[in-house]
Parts: structure tokens; sequence; C-alpha cells
């Protein structure tokens, strides 16, 4: 039924219409509509060309906004192959060209859909869908322009790299230097050698300490022997006071040293039996003897600490400068940064240079803001607005349609309701009339049974 028939959608098949309105129009040289580069570069940004046809003076500016979409696309697998030749060193060139040509094709997609998707618009709202589609293609730009900055200026930011890496090593040398001294010094509690502190084998720092804790005991010893020494002379003192012959006595026929000097001579033999002085001396030459060994140790093993560090040092520098050997993304960007800021005119180029490529890569959207409506715009746009009305009426006919659809099947629902109320009605009375004939044959059955008794 015409209720099944489905509705035409908005946008038309204009190259099935173009063939139904009048014969395929030939480009010069008599090749066939179609084809052709002109015709593939229009393609890429969504040119009917049955539309164009009618607009023939426009041809050749939508040929050359083609071109720009696909130049920009090649412009964009050029800088991501140097990008990848540049992020990863040693990529093989097969990988940095395939990388390319895909990011090309999606360059391509992207660009394709920005321009295609704002034909047929004029006016605000044109430039309402072209803004936010600018931006898209500003974004976009960057990660294009970035990586031909990059080989641009590739002699600057070697150079610039090659200044801060020696910088680096010189720092990090001095570092290291500084909080690994040669004479083995502790370093750990310096908050600025958190990081530059290296295990070295035979540092002079133990021996160091061992020497500070054979002086500290040969100084305690001092003081222990000084300390007995000093109450010795006090006894000797008072021993040579007491016994002095001046202050003998008379004993017997003679003079002899009174009691207080013999108490006096045995405390000084006393204190001299009980003190340790002996042992204490012995043990003081003992330390005394130990430090010189470890003051002979500390001089030959300073020596080969001092080797021992420098060699250290030296493989730390050399492990760190082959860390530097990649030169990755980031650090060319920050050296890209370093050679524009030390320069005015530098600082200039690179901000022209980012401009230029900024507005090349957006020129795909900026070429459709500033060339403004064309007369294939407008009649897209009617198309557009002609398909819609269409669309519209298409949608009214078949709310019409599937309306009288269903008057149609209510009335004959409604015919056949009556038709099965009359054929029952007929059944039924052809039933009650059967019924009452057969009670009639009944009675004249028992009225007959009756009157013959």
């Amino acid at each position: 039924m015409a209720a099944d028939t489905p509705v035409r959608p908005p946008e038309e098949d204009y190259d099935a219409w173009a063939a139904e309105t009048g014969p395929a129009r030939r480009p010069r040289g008599g090749r066939p509509a179609g084809r052709g580069p002109a015709v593939f570069l229009r393609r890429l940004i969504g040119i009917r060309e049955e539309i164009l046809d009618r607009e023939s003076a426009e041809r050749a500016r939508y040929t050359w906004y083609g071109a720009i979409v696909l130049n920009t696309a090649l412009l964009g697998g050029a800088s991501m192959a140097m990008a990848i030749g540049t992020i990863r060193e040693g990529t093989p060139a097969v990988v940095a060209i395939l990388v390319g040509v895909v990011w090309a094709w999606i360059v391509l997609a992207l660009d394709s859909w920005l321009v295609s998707s704002t034909h047929g618009y004029t006016g605000g709202r044109a430039v309402r869908m072209l803004v936010p589609r600018l931006f898209l293609s500003v974004v976009l730009g960057l990660t294009i322009a970035e990586p031909l900055l990059f080989q641009v200026f590739d002699r600057e930011i070697r150079q610039e790299m090659a200044i801060g890496r020696e910088r680096d090593l010189a720092d990090f040398r001095g570092g290291l230097t500084a909080c690994n001294p040669p004479d083995g010094k502790d370093t750990t509690n310096r908050a600025e050698c958190g990081g530059f502190h290296l295990t070295v084998k035979g540092a002079p720092a133990s021996i160091r300490a061992d020497i500070a804790d054979n002086t500290a005991a040969v100084a305690r010893l001092d003081g222990q022997i000084k300390t007995y020494n000093d109450a010795l002379d006090k006894k000797l003192t008072t021993e040579r006071y007491e016994c002095a012959e001046e202050r003998w006595i008379r004993r017997g026929n003679g003079r002899d040293t009174t009691e207080t000097c013999e108490r006096a001579r045995a405390d000084t033999t006393a204190y001299r039996r009980a003190g340790k002085i002996t042992e204490y001396e012995a043990k003081r030459a003992e330390l005394v003897a130990k430090g010189d060994v470890l003051s002979g140790q500390l001089v030959a093993t300073g020596t080969d600490y001092r080797a021992d560090v420098k060699k250290a040092i030296d493989a730390k520098v050399a492990e760190r400068q082959a860390s530097q050997q990649h030169d990755g993304l980031l650090l060319r960007a920050d050296a890209l940064s370093a050679v524009a800021w030390s320069d005015g005119f530098a600082l200039f180029v690179m901000f022209l240079l980012h401009a230029v490529l900024l507005l090349v890569d957006a020129m795909p959207v900026l070429a459709k803001l500033m060339s403004g409506p064309s007369e294939y715009d407008r009649r897209l746009g009617e198309r557009r607005e002609a398909n819609q009305r269409i669309h519209l009426e298409d949608q009214d006919v078949q709310r019409q349609v599937a309306s009288i659809d269903h008057e149609v099947r209510r009335y004959a629902a409604e015919v056949r309701a009556e038709e099965d109320k009359a054929r029952l009605g007929h059944a039924r009375y052809k039933a009650r009339a059967e019924h009452a004939r057969t009670v009639r044959e009944e009675l004249d059955a028992r009225t007959a049974r009756l009157l013959g008794e």
C-alpha cells in the first residue's frame, strides 16, 4: 500500500538527480565529467559537480581550494615523518614514511570534513560554523608546525644542546667532586650532596675515625697519668716536709724521724704499689705506636683513594654523557626556546615562521572564511532547503496516506462487521424456525396418538 513507501531522506542523491534532469556535461578535451585531477581535488572538499556545472565560473576556485587541502595534508605527513625521525633516532626511513603517510591521511580526512561541512551556509550561520572549525584547524596546525621549526633551526638547536650538555656535565662533575673530596671527608650532613654521594672502597674516613679514637684514648690515659703524678707529687712533698732533718726528734743518744714522717713514707709507698702507672704508661706507648701505624696507613690509603675517587667520578660523568646522546622532542623544544629567547631577532624569526606555518596549516578554513559565500554555496543552500521542504511534504503526504489507509481499513472493518451481524441474524432465524417446525411436528404426532386411542 502507499503507507509502505519509505520516506525520502533530506539529502537526495544529486548525481541521480543530475542524470535524470539532463545529459552529463563534458569538460574541455572530451573527457566525461567525474574524472581528472581537478575533479579529484574538488571531491576532496565535498563539491557536487552537478551543482557546480551551473556555476562553472567557480570551478577553478574550488579546484585550488582542494589543492590547498591536499598540500596541507602532504605538509602534515612530511612534518610527522620528520618528527618520528627526531623522536626515535635510528628509525628506518620506511617506517618514518609509513607513519607520515598515515598522518597525512588523517590530516586530509580532518581538513576535508572541516571544509565540506561548511558548504551551503551563508551569513552569520557560516561564520558560527567556521570559527570552531578554525580553532580545530589551528590546534592541528600546531602539531604540524613544530617539527618543521625543528628542522629550520636544526643547526642552532644542536649547538644549544651541545652547550647545555657541556654545562650540565661540568655542573655534575663539580657536584661529585665537592661531595666526594679526595681527602675522604664525610659530607653526608650536607643537603646539596643528596644525589652526589659515591661508594668508594678504602675511604680514609674510617682510618681517620680510628686515629681520632686512638688520640682520644691517649688523651684519657694522659689525664689518668697526670692525675696519678699530681697525687704522687703531693704525697712526696708531704713526705719531704715531714722527713726533713730539721723536723727530726731526739731518740736515745741520737736523732731520728718522727712517726708522722714514717706514716707519710708508708702512704707514698702504698700509693705507688696500688697505682697502675706502669700499666698506663705501657698502654699509652702502645696507643702511640698504633697512632703512628694508622697515620702511615692514612697517608698510603689517601693516595690510592684519591685515584679511586677520580675514577669513580669519571665513570659517573661518562655514564651521564652517554645518557645525553639521544635528542628527544622535549630537549629539542627546550633548546629551541633557549635559542629564541637568547636574541630578539631570533625570537622574531621564530614567531614569524611559526605564524606562517600556522597560517599555511589553517589555510583550508581561512580560505573559506576569507572568500565568503559563493554562488555554489547559495545554490547548495537552496537545494538543501528545497530538499527539506520536499522531505516535509513527503512526510505530510505519508501521514495523509496513512490516515486514508486507516479510514479505509476502519470502513472495511465496519462493513465486515455488518455482514457478520446479518449472517449471524439469518442463521439464528433459521435455527429458530427449524426448532418451531420440530416442535409442531412433535405436537401433531402426539395429538394423532391421543385421537387414535
